[in-house]
């Protein structure tokens, strides 16, 4: 039963396997040597012997069936383990008493009484089940005795009730042959056996015994290991410590163990509460020295009434918080101040100005709030790096730091944001102003960076204390509302709140809003003006163009909702809206005349834009060579790889691309050269000053000359006059666009656009 606890616990497989081997030929031996035991005091007074194969067998039969049960018993779980196990070792224990049996000759006639079999059957399985039971997992002394002596009950009740369904019938016929085991052989064989069981179990103990040294000296190692000090204690007196702890107490285990835990070494701060709970207090280190902060937390390694102690053995935790404190210290500050200026963040700027402001109510003090913005700080950042943009931030906050007089502070909200929370200083708005000016002056120095210098300005919003707000949110709220109208007007200056600003940046919020809605409502609808050949007038396509038709404003202008679809976020949405509309109208046109949608800016950088149209023209069944998109030069240069990378991929789809407003915005000859347009098309700035302005007439005539000579169809907008259409005809422009052609119209007036009306429109 010791080794079957033993075994139980096994955790890897081989070692398990060899303690099954081990537990079962232990427990069959001694199944099979109470039987012959018993069968050596059977005395039938007659000659008897016992065949040797068979005798081997029900050894053999006993050792399996042993191990075979108490495998079992250890491998499934709860009662199914413990039934299994019983039946096992009940069929083994009568298998191996009936096989011996089966071995048995005397000189006589064996005769058996099966009811008083069946009986001995019964009585094998259910003791042996019950010894199961009694057992359970055989973890302790007590247990072990129970399930043995059970088992022992259960395998003599089998022998004798077997025993005693035999009737021997002497007859002198029979014959004992002389190789037959005798009564002598058997009693050397049964010695044998016991002297093997009892090496056995003591070579299991041994076994055990050295397991349990490698386990304790194993423990030791990882004790020593651990990161935590760990003594274990009895009473108040140190029973044993891991090296942690001795390093942190300054002496060696030794000299430890003659001392107090609490008196001589450590002192809590609650010395009354439970054991199990985490406790803090101070640990003195025997060489003298700062005492060091710890935490402890304890567990009853042993209690005294097992062991016959009065005090229980107990193990401590000990945790040095010196590096705990020393980085509670610095997320602390990092919680408070920005990681890389050291500046206040967020959060604190808010608390401190809440403060101010309950202190200003009271006193009567002025404060102001500053929010600054750093002009071309992208620019900066983006040409020459993080290390450049890292730098200037962190000279912007010195040089903040060194402007501004406590109590008045600075902050920083987040990329180049920073605000300046004004206290005092004079009287408002005069001297917010004069610190503005300070900071504009010093804030537009260069900041030298690997000795280049970089030139970065800043633009500010102020808002002040009653006359602007009262709390710390619209304060705020007012100053990002100047600093807005500051960068409006130019940058490198600063403006103060006025009361205009909310109501206009309240209505584009609205307007941004009623947008949104408009988008899922379908109150956006799409007007198309048509391109036609310039030679003969023939109409080879036509431009969507988006138009917002509002239940409460009417109709909305363009120049109104796009610049707020872009500030909101809305453009993606409803660009996609746009193009979805487009292609689903045009693929339903008898003729298949091309559609041209514009992409703006954040439509072009996209990264899955090319995805996007392809799932649109997939999805409406239009042909993507009757797809034309247009895009301006400012679009191409916000990430101008990313952009050049989303045309290339739209033009492997079959789509078509144009350059919009040609000549408005720069490099446009390097972009010539970079991407293969499909057609430029000449702002309408130009076409409308034709024969106005020379220079217009000849920037004009230079593009349809350039479009010429790169092979690139050139079209031009803004056509409304007879006289710039002959000058276009006469300079080879290749398509026109504009009133003179004809107005931006819903989808259900463009059925009138035939060859005939157009060339009438022409003509007249």
């Amino acid at each position: 039963m010791r080794l079957y606890s033993r075994m139980r616990t096994a955790g890897d497989p081989a070692v398990r396997a060899a303690w099954i081997f081990l537990t079962g030929l232990v427990a069959g031996c001694s199944v099979w040597t109470t039987h012959f035991i018993a069968m050596l005091a059977y005395d039938s007074g007659l000659e008897t012997g016992f065949l040797p194969l068979g005798t081997l067998a029900s050894l053999l039969i006993a050792v399996v069936f042993m191990a075979a049960a108490f495998g079992a018993a250890s491998s499934a779980p709860g009662r199914a383990g413990k039934v299994a196990g019983g039946v096992l070792a009940g069929v083994g224990v009568a298998s191996m008493h009936y096989c011996g049996m089966s071995a048995y000759v005397t000189q006589g006639a064996l005769s058996w009484d099966l009811p008083i079999v069946t009986a001995s059957l019964a009585i094998s399985l259910v003791g042996s089940i019950a010894a199961m039971f009694v057992a359970q997992d055989a973890g302790t002394r007590r247990l072990q005795l129970l399930g043995g002596l059970v088992l022992t009950l259960a395998i003599c009740g089998l022998h004798f009730t077997g025993m005693g369904a035999i009737t021997v019938t002497p007859d002198a016929a029979v014959h004992v042959p002389a190789q037959l085991l005798s009564s002598g052989m058997m009693t050397l064989s049964v010695a044998l056996i016991v002297s093997l069981i009892i090496l056995t179990a003591l070579g299991a103990v041994l076994i055990e015994g050295g397991a349990n040294a490698q386990a304790v000296e194993r423990i030791r190692r990882l004790a020593d290991a651990a990161y935590e000090g760990i003594v274990v204690v009895r009473g108040d007196r140190i029973q044993d410590a891991n090296a942690a702890f001795c390093a942190l107490a300054g002496a060696e285990v030794a000299e430890l163990a003659a001392l107090r835990l609490e008196g001589d070494l450590l002192s809590f701060d609650d010395e009354g509460a439970p054991l199990d709970t985490r406790r803090e207090g101070m640990l003195t280190p025997r060489g003298g020295g700062a005492p060091i902060p710890v935490d402890a937390f304890a567990r009853v390694l042993q209690t005294g009434r097992r062991t016959g102690e009065e005090a229980d053995l107990v193990v401590l935790a000990v945790r040095d918080l010196r590096e705990r404190r020393s980085a509670e210290e610095k997320i602390r500050y990092l919680a408070e101040h920005d990681g890389l200026t050291g500046l206040a963040n967020r959060n604190v700027m808010q608390s401190r100005l809440a403060h101010a402001l309950e202190q200003a109510s009271v006193s009567g003090d002025g404060v102001a709030v500053i929010c600054i913005d750093l002009d071309h700080f992208k620019e900066a950042n983006d040409l020459h790096g993080h290390l450049a943009g890292d730098a200037i931030l962190t000279e912007v906050a010195r040089r903040l730091r060194a402007s501004v007089v406590a109590p008045s502070f600075a902050a920083r909200l987040g990329g180049d944001e920073f605000v300046v929370v004004q206290i005092g200083g004079g009287e408002q708005p005069a001297a917010a102003a004069e610190l503005c000016a300070n900071l504009l002056e010093v804030l537009g120095a260069p900041v030298e960076f690997n000795d280049q210098p970089l030139q970065v300005g800043a633009s500010l919003g102020v808002s002040l204390y009653r006359e602007d707000g009262e709390t710390g949110e619209a304060l705020l709220a007012n100053a990002d509302m100047a600093l807005y109208r500051a960068k409006e007007d130019g940058r490198g200056g600063y403006c103060f709140f006025k009361r205009e600003m909310d109501e206009t940046i309240r209505e584009r919020r609205t307007l941004a809003r009623e947008l949104r809605q408009a988008i899922v409502q379908e109150e956006l609808v799409l007007h198309y003006q048509p391109l036609a050949r310039a030679q003969d007038g023939e109409v080879c396509g036509f431009e969507a163009l988006v138009r917002w038709r509002h239940p409460q404003r009417g109709m909305v202008p363009p120049m109104e909702f796009i610049p707020v679809a872009e500030e909101s976020g809305l453009i993606l949405p409803l660009g996609e809206w746009v193009m979805r509309r487009a292609c689903a109208d045009a693929a339903v046109w008898e003729k298949p005349l091309r559609i041209a949608v514009n992409l703006s800016p954040v439509q072009l950088n996209q990264p899955n834009l090319p995805a996007v149209v392809h799932e649109i023209l997939l999805e409406t069944g239009l042909a993507p060579r009757r797809l034309e998109l247009e895009v301006t030069e400012t679009a191409l240069f916000k990430d101008y790889q990313r952009a050049l990378d989303n045309l290339r991929r739209l033009k492997a789809l079959g789509v078509r691309i144009a350059m919009d407003d040609f000549g408005t915005g720069f490099s446009s000859l390097s972009t010539l050269q970079s991407f293969p347009f499909d057609k430029i098309k000449i702002d309408k700035s130009f076409v409308e000053n034709i024969h106005r302005h020379d220079r217009a007439t000849a920037i004009v005539r230079a593009v349809l000359s350039l479009g010429r000579s790169l092979e690139i169809p050139v079209t031009a907008e803004g056509v409304e006059t007879a006289e710039q259409l002959e000058f276009l005809r006469g300079e080879a422009c290749a398509e026109v666009q504009g009133y003179a052609i004809g107005r931006p119209a819903p989808v259900d007036a463009l059925e009138g656009w035939t060859d005939e009306a157009v060339r009438k429109a022409l003509a007249g």
